[in-house]
């Protein structure tokens, strides 16, 4: 079942090689999960495994071209793409280039390829160099076209976060069921990554968090069974996935009775998070987010990334960093995550999701409440 109508992929296709037209590009070569997923609705785990190549190749007019392992072609054939050329992958020798530099000499060039922040190609560099030499066409960046037509989401596509939003919301409700004092954090992790299923999630391919007196020192970290203490705070980040797209918020958590520095920070995030709100229109620019957000929470030029933009990854696009001078346009997805520092080498970190509208911002994820929740 496709994840949405051909018109979807049609819009977003016209939205490209408009890009394409204005600088002159003849083809783009497409070869990663995001990317592909993007214009074909191609959603699998498959990714998984690096053994096998994967290309889309986007002409100056019509539809897309899979140029792919057969293994893919059923699913493939599933969407909206007519065009898939296979090969019984993996071929050693010839792992689909010359399938690849045959169909591009039909496209024709010059080829762009993403080449900005975030992107990378997959694909050896030798099968690279060799898609080169047997094509002889000159190969450059995509002029971030592709970044650009993610970066603006349609109705159709924020409906798909809202819903994944919902179901975090819904788990996180429920972790009186899962947490308290005395139970260890790993076990924490594994119930909410359960109820996180159990409420509809696809799959979770993220989740983070920490616990302390007062904060937490890390929160990238596999989680600990040290069991939770009172007086802790406990933190969970979820970017669960449903229909291929992610939400990206967490919620902080008192193991009874908070500290006063844990209120007071919780406090302050929250704050943070409504001058973001407040500032977060049309014309906007994501340093501007970061600013308001930077001079509640403290840090000054020294405070890190308060925020980012969300969709078919985890991050995606703009960073709400002091230098990031993105304009914000409605349509896009982002996140507001303010963190603090509540005694020395703890902090709290704090994260909403939201969509930019023609006025004040719409929240995705359901927003938190001025004080932190006790379990």
């Amino acid at each position: 079942m496709s994840l949405f109508p051909d018109a979807e992929y049609a819009a977003r296709l016209k939205v490209i090689q408009a890009g394409m037209a204005q600088h002159e590009l003849g083809a783009l070569l497409l070869t990663t999960e995001h990317d592909i997923l993007y214009l074909t609705g191609f959603l699998t785990r498959f990714w998984q495994s690096p053994t096998r190549p994967w290309y889309l190749l986007v002409p100056a007019s019509g539809k897309p071209i899979a140029v792919i392992p057969s293994i893919g072609a059923a699913l493939m054939g599933r969407g909206w793409i007519e065009d898939i050329r296979t090969w019984p992958a993996p071929v050693p020798g010839d792992d689909g280039v010359g399938l690849l530099a045959q169909t591009l000499k039909e496209v024709g060039g010059p080829v762009g390829i993403p080449s900005h922040l975030e992107t990378h190609l997959r694909m050896p560099l030798a099968d690279f160099e060799a898609l080169k030499a047997q094509t002889q066409m000159s190969f450059g960046p995509d002029h971030g076209i592709l970044a650009n037509a993610r970066a603006v989401k349609s109705e159709a596509e924020i409906a798909k976060i809202e819903t994944i939003c919902s179901v975090a919301g819904r788990a996180f409700a429920r972790m009186g069921e899962i947490a308290g004092e005395g139970v260890p954090l790993s076990t924490v992790f594994r119930n909410f990554q359960r109820l996180l299923l159990e409420e509809g999630a696809d799959w979770v391919p993220y989740l983070s968090g920490g616990a302390g007196p007062d904060g937490y020192d890390d929160v990238i970290s596999p989680a600990s069974d040290t069991p939770l203490k009172a007086g802790d705070v406990l933190m969970l980040d979820t970017g669960a996935m449903k229909d291929g797209y992610f939400c990206d918020y967490d919620r902080n958590f008192s193991v009874g009775q908070p500290s006063q520095e844990a209120a007071n920070a919780h406090s302050r995030l929250m704050e943070a998070v409504a001058a973001g709100l407040e500032t977060a229109r049309p014309g906007a620019c994501a340093c501007d987010l970061w600013r308001v957000m930077a001079d509640i929470v403290g840090g000054g030029e020294t405070t890190g990334r308060l925020g980012h933009a969300l969709g078919l990854q985890l991050t995606e696009g703009l960073s709400l960093i002091q230098a990031d001078e993105t304009e914000l346009k409605p349509g896009m997805v982002i996140t507001l995550e303010p963190g603090i520092e509540t005694v020395e080498g703890r902090m709290m970190v704090h994260e909403e999701n939201i969509v930019i509208t023609t006025g004040a911002p719409r929240l995705l994820s359901p927003l938190a409440g001025s004080e932190l929740t006790v379990i």
